[in-house]
């Protein structure tokens, strides 16, 4: 599971935009800018496979452990559609540390899912939030949405195009081959 804030617009970064100047001459001036606070939060489960599920938090909703539950609810659901046979010794689960994960524990367990603990060098972070999001944000960089809609869209599309190969992990099949 993985989820992140998706902008409307999100500015180029320093090393992109950098000049050419001669040494005599002053660096152009760059100014301090925010990104966009219009943004949508996606979240997505996946597996090797490919994706499971998406979702997209409409505005006004707070993640929250409710919120939550009920993506956790919706997952359950597609793996029984989706996984029917392959699912025979449980669910195993990777997701970080943030609350509403964290305050959902006894769902996770009712469910059936068996939560796997973060790798010792990156307690904080769920090792694929630099292979999951790093292409999609690269599609919305430097340009501008009118709405939530569009970023979804071009989002979805980055998804949807990669091959199956792109969700598969060695690494994932080490750490679930020590549970």
């Amino acid at each position: 599971m993985e989820e992140t804030w998706l902008y409307h617009y999100d500015l180029e970064k320093k090393q992109q935009s950098k000049e050419r100047w001669h040494s005599s001459s002053l660096p152009p001036k760059k100014f301090q800018v925010q990104k966009s606070t219009a943004k949508v939060l996606t979240s997505i489960f996946w597996d090797q496979d490919g994706i499971l599920l998406i979702d997209y938090l409409p505005k006004g909703q707070t993640m929250n452990a409710e919120y939550y539950s009920s993506l956790l609810v919706q997952l359950k659901d597609i793996l029984k559609e989706k996984c029917q046979g392959k699912v025979s010794k449980g669910v195993l689960f990777l997701y970080d540390n943030a609350p509403a994960h964290r305050a959902t524990q006894k769902k996770l367990a009712y469910l059936g899912f068996q939560c796997l603990d973060h790798p010792p060098y990156s307690p904080d972070q769920a090792p694929s939030d630099y292979h999951l999001f790093p292409g999609p944000k690269k599609q919305l960089k430097v340009r501008h949405f009118s709405s939530d809609t569009e970023v979804i869209a071009v989002t979805d599309t980055w998804l949807d195009g990669q091959p199956s190969d792109f969700f598969f992990f060695e690494w994932l099949l080490k750490v679930t081959s020590m549970c």
